[in-house]
């Protein structure tokens, strides 16, 4: 059995903790990064495919990468921006989780990991619909979102890139 603790953002930056992770190289804006995190989920499970490998995620507008069989079609797009703002929606917690990479190994994918990552990984779970393994700033509740939108989708070579942007 895997025991954790669970903190919120805020409770998190309130702790003085003495676990050591990998820096971080870049201030995520964390409206925008917390929807990366459902769409990518909502892209596994509508697609069956892996999370974003390459994205630029940003304030104004953000873009993701993935990998497909076959181009969606303007509907499926739709349906996927539905999903998204569905679980927006939900109001859901963020939480944060410390464990260590084998307990982490069995609830996530850490094959996006560098081989340098450290002992303990910090896991972002959003409610029952997410969990990544992330150092990046984050909401406390997806209600903090705001609006998923896409702005476009282009499709070549088994890549499909999504743009978009989070509106009020």
């Amino acid at each position: 059995m895997v025991y954790f603790t669970t903190f919120t953002p805020s409770e998190q930056k309130d702790m003085n903790q003495e676990i050591v992770l990998n820096e971080h190289n870049k201030a995520e804006y964390p409206p925008m990064h917390t929807a990366e995190h459902i769409l990518n989920q909502t892209m596994v499970r509508l697609f069956g495919c892996a999370r974003s490998r390459n994205a630029h995620i940003e304030r104004k507008k953000s873009k993701c990468d993935y990998f497909l069989e076959k181009e969606p079609d303007a509907e499926t797009m739709a349906e996927v921006e539905r999903r998204v703002n569905e679980v927006i929606d939900r109001h859901l917690p963020v939480n944060i989780d410390f464990l260590t990479y084998e307990e982490a190994a069995t609830i996530v994918d850490l094959s996006k990991l560098p081989g340098n990552v450290s002992d303990t990984l910090r896991i972002v779970r959003i409610g029952d619909y997410d969990a990544c393994a992330c150092i990046g700033d984050h909401v406390s509740n997806t209600s903090e979102i705001g609006h998923f939108k896409f702005l476009n989708c282009d499709y070549a070579d088994g890549r499909l890139r999504v743009r978009f942007k989070l509106i009020d």
